[in-house]
């Protein structure tokens, strides 16, 4: 899909209204949408925090080590650094089928709502589950992948720990990253148990292989592949999903051209394969293992 399609794409959306004022008022849209401002700029910003595999990860191949992004951090892609992952490899096809350049930006979880609404990259694709809270700063696509809320527990809760439930005791040291749903499954259904946040999904896993907490709650991806690649000795994985949970790309609100070609895009990825040949790569191989910390 070229450049010359989009703008095509935009000028049947202005046709397509009823009355000269509802024409007007289109025009106006169409001038500030992100679609045109990505095609004028010819490059496709992309926010993302780097660390959730297997969707967004930063390739050690590079011989750099991943440095540590606090609050409001943003660190645009390089030539030093190679990001790899699920949602790196739809972001590439989503640039290739506009015609621009792929620009990868990593922003610090918790910032990442607000630094999309300053203008700091056009798109948000960090395996983001759809929120009735974030649905109010935000607008999502329609969803690409359904998931819910696991428990990696420490090997010596074996006998003991058969369900989430068994965790809701403030004897019982619980993690996960602050402001994503794991956290938020942690204070709705374990609300007695001792909650202790840390910044990266690998530092909570970290934690509990480790011995120092019983349990993390997080997504059913990150915490399969976890438990592949580090803990098998070492950890219990309750990998039935107590919550279910739609991931969907997220953009600036009242953006209705490029949330129509965003949703038209998706659609597309589908029905040719490309998603099932990119899915395969990432949820079924497991050859990447090696290249991520």
């Amino acid at each position: 899909m070229n450049k010359v399609f989009i703008k095509s794409f935009l000028g049947l959306i202005l046709i397509s209204c009823i009355s000269v004022s509802a024409l007007a008022a289109d025009v106006e849209l169409s001038k500030d949408s992100t679609l045109e401002g990505i095609l004028k700029r010819g490059k496709l910003r992309v926010g993302f925090e780097a660390g959730y595999m297997p969707f967004e990860m930063i390739d050690n191949r590079g011989g750099l080590r991943q440095r540590t992004l606090r609050h409001g951090g943003v660190r645009h892609g390089s030539q030093h650094l190679n990001y790899i992952g699920f949602d790196i490899d739809i972001a590439g096809e989503m640039a290739k089928a506009l015609g621009v350049k792929f620009v990868p930006v990593e922003t610090f979880w918790p910032s990442i709502i607000p630094a999309l609404n300053l203008g700091r990259f056009d798109i948000i694709m960090s395996g983001m589950s759809i929120t009735e809270n974030r649905k109010r700063k935000v607008d999502f696509t329609d969803s690409y992948m359904t998931i819910g809320q696991t428990v990696l527990l420490n090997q010596k809760h074996k006998s003991l720990i058969n369900s989430y439930k068994d965790l809701n005791d403030s004897k019982y040291i619980v993690t996960s990253k602050p402001a994503t749903t794991g956290e938020a499954a942690v204070k709705k259904f374990l609300p007695n148990s001792t909650y202790k946040p840390f910044d990266t999904e690998f530092e909570c896993a970290m934690e509990v292989l480790n011995g120092k907490a019983d349990a993390f709650v997080y997504d059913f991806p990150y915490n399969s592949v976890f438990m592949a690649m580090h803990g098998t000795d070492k950890l219990v994985f309750l990998d039935k999903p107590f919550t279910r949970e739609e991931l969907a790309w997220a953009i600036r609100k009242n953006d209705p051209d490029f949330l129509k070609w965003l949703n038209n895009f998706l659609e597309e990825l589908k029905s040719d394969n490309r998603y099932d040949t990119i899915y395969k790569k990432w949820f079924k191989n497991t050859n990447w293992y090696k290249f991520v910390r």
